[in-house]
């Protein structure tokens, strides 16, 4: 589990083919503490497991699965890369709950100027953007943001973020452009109200018995 809050800015330094998976090198350290084997590292928001520790970086392991849901596949040696490190139990929790599992890939419409900060317009399919709500928690690449806006489009679903000076300084989300792909990870509360729910839904809503049976 992780908070969307970026502890590090790494580089991918190398991409192993191996098959269908991958193995990425990523050059990047963290304050205070050594990566290990076996730990959970966040990287652009993707949940991977440390394979390889170093002095200067580590490796991971990417699936097939992993390169089919995310931008992975489209990543080459040079890019940077968010990086945070699993959520430490009895620690605060400044952004909002993280799984590191991607829902799905957002594409960047626009970018507008907001003072000093910055507006950003994303497009993702519907079946993504149902569970995206205004002034609810998102993660972009790995970044805990909160939703200004949302659209309905046909199809897909149109968002925006608010990227204040101090998130453009500390993550890659300074080098968004217009029509580049990133990992969107939806918060995890309305996927499991929707699955809890789900016996119970009649035409797409809840029905007038089901909210009279609970006292409504």
């Amino acid at each position: 589990m992780f908070t969307g809050l970026i502890e590090a800015v790494g580089t991918l330094h190398a991409v192993e083919h191996q098959g269908e998976e991958r193995l990425l090198r990523i050059q990047g350290t963290f304050t205070g503490e050594a990566v290990a084997i076996g730990d959970s590292i966040a990287i652009n928001g993707v949940c991977l497991t440390v394979t390889e520790p170093g002095n200067a970086g580590f490796a991971v392991q990417v699936s097939a699965e992993t390169l089919r849901r995310t931008t992975f596949a489209h990543l080459r040696p040079g890019a940077t890369v968010n990086l945070e490190r699993a959520l430490a139990i009895g620690g605060r929790l400044h952004g909002h709950l993280v799984q590191g599992h991607v829902d799905g890939l957002g594409r960047v419409e626009r970018l507008v100027p907001r003072g000093a900060s910055l507006e950003v317009w994303l497009r993702v399919d519907a079946a993504v953007g149902r569970y995206i709500v205004s002034k609810g928690s998102i993660a972009v690449d790995g970044v805990s943001l909160t939703v200004n806006a949302v659209t309905e489009a046909g199809d897909s679903t149109r968002f925006s973020v608010n990227i204040i000076p101090h998130t453009q300084k500390k993550t890659t989300l300074a080098l968004l452009g217009v029509n580049r792909e990133v990992n969107i990870e939806t918060d995890l509360l309305g996927r499991y109200v929707e699955r809890l729910l789900g016996p119970r839904m009649h035409g797409g809503g809840m029905s007038e018995a089901f909210l009279r049976e609970r006292g409504f």
